[in-house]
């Protein structure tokens, strides 16, 4: 009887093999011995079957860094380095997969249907551990920016990944390094810095009439 998992391994090994999607549903399920129903039970199309593959990996990468003992005593920072290294170490076992899935992407500024899963299940993610950093002060509340915080998370993702897809190096070292010196600046950006102490002093200054017409050495 086919299951989900089963589908989903007939799939990838029929588009690695092929090249190409199925040219339909009934010629895919005839091929591994199951009806259209048996496959429309599980998936809508071979588009939403491909969504579900990205979706599964970062669900599974969270489920596995949250499950360890020193989860909780994480940074928001540490928490994220986490979580792209065990993405990109899971994802290293589908790599022919997902060469083929991005390669087939067309090139533009909004997110392919393939990855809006993954895209929500990783914007749910960063949000709690950003707005967990955001409480304990350890990421800097600014008005309007710390919204965004997420969204900067996001790009740096999508980054890493195309990254990935052209790292040849030996165990992709390379990437491992694109994540930690990217997620570092990042997180810097995301923490006060003298800009913010300037800024906190400029709203002081303005509450507390320091900005006004200052008082001439003359008239000293």
């Amino acid at each position: 009887m086919a299951t989900t998992e089963s589908i989903k391994k007939a799939y990838i090994d029929y588009v690695l093999s092929e090249g190409i999607q199925p040219k339909s549903v009934y010629i895919f399920a005839k091929k591994h011995k199951m009806t259209e129903a048996d496959f429309y039970n599980h998936f809508g199309s071979f588009d939403a079957l491909e969504q579900s593959i990205w979706t599964d990996l970062a669900k599974t990468a969270i489920g596995e860094i949250e499950g360890q003992d020193v989860w909780p005593g994480y940074s928001a920072r540490e928490k994220a380095l986490s979580f792209f290294y065990s993405f990109f170490e899971l994802l290293k076992g589908s790599r022919s997969f997902a060469v083929y899935t991005i390669k087939r992407i067309p090139k533009g500024f909004s997110t392919p249907r393939v990855f809006e899963g993954l895209k929500e299940v990783f914007e749910n993610f960063s949000s709690g551990i950003l707005n967990i950093g955001l409480e304990s002060g350890e990421l800097s509340d600014r008005k309007f920016f710390s919204k965004r915080y997420k969204d900067a998370l996001w790009v740096q993702f999508v980054f890493v990944l195309n990254f990935w897809i052209n790292d040849d190096s030996a165990s992709f070292e390379k990437t491992d390094e694109a994540i930690e010196k990217g997620l570092n600046v990042t997180f810097d950006l995301f923490e006060r810095s003298p800009i913010d102490n300037l800024f906190e002093y400029g709203k002081f200054l303005v509450k507390n009439g320091g900005l006004k017409e200052p008082i001439g050495f003359s008239s000293l």
